[in-house]
């Protein structure tokens, strides 16, 4: 799907352009469209190598959060609820033990480990799976926990947004926090009630409890702030976790005596391989969105959806961000682009810019994971697992959209 989308969106600019030079509305249309194709390309490969200094530090810590079983640790705590969530798989199934691993992978921010470590808890899952081309409740629910699943850090936007010269980069955490996590929780809800998994159950209304008791008091603390602390401070607990959890690592690597150094060195040198592997994703997204947004194109259909705004009196500050929207469903590295061309657009301190950045972290690459998962061992029918993932992002988005007027809207 994305090859095709990415071959129209050259096409549809192009068409758009000749039109505009041929009628006389832009004559100059086709230098916009070259210079944007220079100037985009230049930006990637900036991007990327700016970025090798801090993926390699992050890449290094997470190296040394593997080795603490750090992972391990969250995955043993919610065993037992995944237990009472997946019905039809038996207790004593490493399955669970699986699932629960890739969640806290999830969780942590450790990508590197949270697919492989993913698509083994689905082979685990297919065993007790009768019909084997067709995706079984558990492996939906877990689908949908991957697609919407919470991030505890998102460590990829805070580095984009410094890159990109946002004067407090971690302003997001906590919109993000929030918004993703209504994603996570819509999705499972509505699975939940498809699959008529026992709500009432103590130990689920537990946790469901912790959750939103969680939320509720983060959305009413921050609501009563000033508008400039609210900012200040979800920088400042961004930061401030950050920090700690660097000091935790360390504390728990030093007590079991890990050689954090040449672990750290291990993880690091991954970073300069990592940043020039995403050159060529960020040349291509961005060449081609520059070029959306230089033909006009893209100006068109953001006025038009800012017109139905205008017309049902709602407020359309938020619309230049939709196009991180449209996108993370469909592919993580064209939402990021996304995310990215918006900031170089608007600047990295715009309200369009912070709206982008809460998108792209409230949730995750739908058609991806769906691809992924179930296409490693070979279930083509996936039930009602798409719809239900695609309803888990269009909450996240619309939270993302509502906790960006919270946060930063003065």
């Amino acid at each position: 799907m994305i090859n095709t989308l990415w071959l129209w969106m050259f096409l549809i600019a192009i068409i758009s352009a000749i039109i505009q030079f041929v009628t006389g509305n832009n004559v100059e249309v086709f230098s916009l469209i070259v210079d944007s194709i220079f100037s985009n390309a230049k930006t990637a490969v900036d991007i990327s190598l700016g970025l090798i200094g801090i993926l390699s530090f992050w890449l290094g810590l997470l190296k040394i959060i593997e080795e603490t079983g750090i992972a391990q640790k969250i995955s043993n705590k919610l065993s037992p609820l995944f237990r009472v969530l997946m019905k039809d798989v038996p207790e004593n199934s490493p399955a669970i033990s699986t699932v629960v691993l890739n969640m806290a992978a999830n969780f942590l921010g450790l990508d590197n480990a949270a697919t492989p470590v993913g698509l083994k808890a689905m082979e685990q899952l297919q065993v007790h799976n009768r019909k084997k081309d067709e995706a079984s409740d558990a492996q939906i629910l877990f689908m949908i926990l991957n697609s919407s699943s919470v991030t505890f850090i998102p460590i990829t936007i805070f580095m984009y947004r410094a890159q990109m010269g946002a004067a407090y980069p971690t302003d997001v955490f906590i919109p993000i926090l929030l918004a993703t996590s209504v994603s996570t929780f819509v999705g499972f809800l509505s699975v939940a009630i498809k699959q008529k998994i026992n709500l009432k159950n103590r130990l689920l209304i537990k946790w469901m409890s912790y959750f939103i008791i969680f939320i509720t008091t983060i959305c009413i603390f921050f609501s009563i702030l000033p508008y400039q602390k609210r900012l200040l401070l979800s920088a400042s607990i961004g930061n401030a976790i950050l920090v700690l959890l660097i000091g935790l690592v360390m504390i728990i690597a030093l007590k079991k005596k890990i050689k954090s150094y040449e672990i750290f060195i291990d993880g690091a040198k991954e970073g300069f391989s990592v940043a020039i592997k995403i050159i060529p994703y960020l040349v291509s997204m961005l060449v081609v969105i520059g070029i959306f947004r230089a033909s006009g194109v893209l100006d068109i259909f953001m006025q038009g959806i800012k017109g139905m705004c205008v017309m049902f009196n709602i407020d359309a500050k938020f619309v230049d961000a939709l196009p991180v929207a449209f996108m993370k469903p469909l592919s993580g590295s064209g939402a990021r682009a996304m995310m990215i061309e918006t900031m170089k657009t608007f600047g990295a301190n715009s309200f369009p810019s912070f709206v982008a950045s809460v998108i792209q972290g409230s949730t995750e690459t739908t058609f991806y994971v769906l691809t992924v998962y179930f296409g490693a061992i070979n279930i083509s029918k996936t039930r009602y697992a798409l719809k239900y993932a695609l309803w888990s992002d269009f909450a996240g988005i619309v939270a993302a959209i509502l906790f960006s007027y919270m946060f930063y809207a003065n």
